[in-house]
């Protein structure tokens, strides 16, 4: 784990380079504020067109998040630095690095003035957004970050001392980015963003959530991709994945076991789906998030009781989210997620704000037939929505929300 990241005085800080001309290469008089580590280099293209070639991407990180049919733009030259902050674990092995809290910004040449700031989805590492978030939000003239999130892989659980620790962390690196990145954009243009989002998908758009609710200066508004609901009592991962892992081997088997299924949130439009997710996604996402939240929990998966877990209960109140988002939020999230259902995920979290009084700070989009990763649009074309293109929506539709709200 690090120390708490301390917030910079980005008011004090904005006197660097002025504007860069367009082939003028700032690259080498950047530096990100706190970094151990950088490297900086200036792209003929810092979309995925030209960076999956030169090496400053890892479509591993990306793999599976977008479908084959998602268009691919290119032509935009800039900046691009790769990093990393102090950190004592060890998970991520891009740039040869092996070392966490890795991140990487862009800064195109030809700049709208606007910043997005984004966390990866499940436990990938700093490039996991460069298809599904980067490559549009570069298209559109923003300056992109990205942060690995401080621990990456199914082990992340080992990141830290108590339970919470690791997600805790996921928190202080998406805000100590935040921070970086707008200094950063300063000295690259003579001037802060005057836009600054917070985007991703899963846990990257749990992360957009969390930092709404507790670091709302930072950003003018954000959008969340079927980010991952965590709340005390439930629902939560660990109230809708046990009954899954019971019940699903008697289902397959032809026995009973799909009304218990469909009683857990999951349609019975989603059961061509079922598969997959149990052979795929339910047991390990159970397995990793007990084990960084309830480690002492001895006994099957599927047998676990999250009601009778007092020691998970205090974990989780740790990085429970409210519903008391201080900034504009849209909200993504397809109806046949097969992962997080809607129904006890993203339904649920519009209620919270709603309740909160923030109603009025919530767009929520239900994307019919969306599941939770559009890879698998490849293989169910005719019964699969993409999210993705809804995303860029999204991203235009926030600036038209924001633009009448100044």
């Amino acid at each position: 784990m690090f120390p708490r990241v301390v917030p910079i005085a980005i008011a004090v800080l904005v006197v660097c380079a002025p504007a860069a001309s367009a082939l003028d290469d700032h690259s080498g008089r950047l530096r990100v504020p706190g970094a151990e580590r950088q490297r900086s280099a200036f792209l003929a293209d810092l979309t995925t067109s030209g960076t999956v070639a030169s090496g400053h991407t890892n479509p591993e990180d990306w793999a599976g998040l977008t479908s084959t049919a998602f268009p691919l733009p290119g032509g935009v030259p800039g900046v691009q630095i790769d990093g990393y902050f102090p950190d004592d674990s060890a998970t991520n092995a891009n740039n040869d690095w092996n070392h966490d809290a890795q991140f990487v910004i862009r800064l195109p040449e030809l700049w709208n003035g606007g910043l997005v700031v984004t966390g990866t989805p499940g436990n990938r590492r700093q490039y996991a957004n460069d298809r599904a978030i980067s490559d549009w939000v570069l298209a559109r003239g923003y300056a992109f970050a990205a942060t690995d999130k401080g621990n990456t892989g199914t082990s992340f659980h080992i990141d830290g001392v108590r339970p919470g620790d690791a997600i805790v962390e996921w928190h202080d690196r998406f805000t100590q980015l935040a921070v970086a990145a707008k200094v950063v954009v300063a000295q690259r243009y003579g001037r802060p963003p005057s836009t600054t989002l917070a985007a991703g998908i899963s846990n990257g758009g749990y992360l957009v959530r969390w930092q709404l609710e507790n670091r709302p200066w930072l950003y003018d508004g954000g959008i969340d991709w079927e980010g991952t609901l965590w709340t005390v009592e439930g629902p939560n991962p660990f109230t809708f994945l046990p009954p899954l892992l019971r019940a699903y081997p008697s289902h397959a088997a032809g026995g009973p076991g799909r009304e218990e299924i469909i009683a857990a949130g999951y349609p019975a439009e989603s059961e061509f789906l079922w598969d997959f997710h149990y052979r795929t996604y339910w047991e390990l996402t159970q397995r990793i998030y007990r084990e960084e939240l309830d480690p002492g929990y001895v006994g099957d998966e599927a047998d676990y009781d999250y009601a009778s877990r007092r020691p998970a209960h205090r974990a989780v109140a740790r990085i429970a989210l409210t519903g008391r988002i201080g900034r504009p939020l849209i909200t993504l999230h397809g109806t046949l997620d097969t992962l997080l259902p809607i129904s006890r995920d993203s339904d649920v979290y519009a209620a919270m704000i709603a309740d909160r009084g923030r109603a009025w700070l919530h767009r929520y989009h239900r994307i019919e037939r969306g599941n939770h990763v559009d890879g698998l649009v490849d293989t169910y074309p005719d019964r699969l929505a993409p999210i993705a293109p809804r995303f860029l929506d999204a991203v235009g539709e926030l600036e038209t929300w924001l633009s009448r709200r100044r």
